[in-house]
């Protein structure tokens, strides 16, 4: 169990035994509705969310004349297309603040300094290091919740659920919550109520819920409790 409160010799910040949850909320999620923190982090917990833009970048992109094919489920971001991407996530950041209220810190990844290695063949795109930027502690160590889009120096474009997944693993979270307009991991017309990594690898999945999944394995195989909507994913 994780909250940042003082310092220590790896972090520059100990921990207490105050519950940690990494949410992930998705950009189509927030096209439609409104995120509530508290449906998916308990009273008294620390929290970080990691916010996508999907619906809105994409939106963006199309008004520029601006083509962003998808690989395996993530976006491919040409030079052109970065600082549209970066003011979509700027605008949907400013928003999910409001939605959060008065704790909410709103961050551009890069900015922060969240660093990536750039993944071949995606243009500016990265995949985010496990590292955490001393000002990120810093915030956690208050009742701030920092709401993060992700971005890392470059600046690279960083798929949302990769982000949030890393970044629960580095923050040693103890909960990561992916939320999503879907209920749920959906197998045969039905939310699976939970999957094992054995079980992930023996279905037939395309689209944005592979690297989801993968993401959520990341954080799985840590010891972290995971949940994609109301499918219960472990390792």
């Amino acid at each position: 169990m994780c909250a940042i409160t003082t310092k220590d010799k790896a972090s520059g910040y100990s921990t207490s035994t105050v519950a940690f949850t990494v949410v992930k909320c998705g950009g189509a999620f927030l096209a439609g509705a409104l995120f509530e923190l508290g449906r998916y982090v308990p009273d008294g917990s620390g929290a970080c969310v990691v916010h996508g833009a999907g619906a809105r970048i994409t939106a963006a992109l199309a008004d520029a004349g601006i083509d962003a094919p998808f690989i395996a489920g993530r976006r491919v971001t040409t030079e052109d297309a970065l600082p549209v991407v970066r003011e979509a996530y700027r605008v949907e950041n400013r928003e999910l603040c409001r939605q959060i209220g008065p704790r909410a810190v709103g961050l551009m990844g890069d900015d922060l300094g969240l660093v990536a290695e750039p993944i071949p063949g995606y243009g500016r795109v990265g995949m985010l290091l496990p590292t955490v930027p001393p000002a990120l502690w810093g915030l956690l160590a208050t009742d701030a919740v920092p709401v993060i889009a992700p971005l890392a120096r470059g600046p690279l474009n960083v798929n949302a659920d990769d982000a949030a997944a890393v970044l629960a693993v580095a923050l040693f979270a103890d909960r990561l919550v992916f939320v999503s307009d879907v209920p749920g991991v959906i197998v045969d017309g039905e939310v699976v109520p939970a999957l094992t990594e054995a079980d992930i690898s023996s279905l037939e999945l395309s689209g944005g819920i592979v690297p989801k999944l993968q993401a959520a394995l990341v954080a799985a195989r840590e010891g972290i409790a995971v949940a994609v909507g109301r499918t219960a994913v472990s390792a």
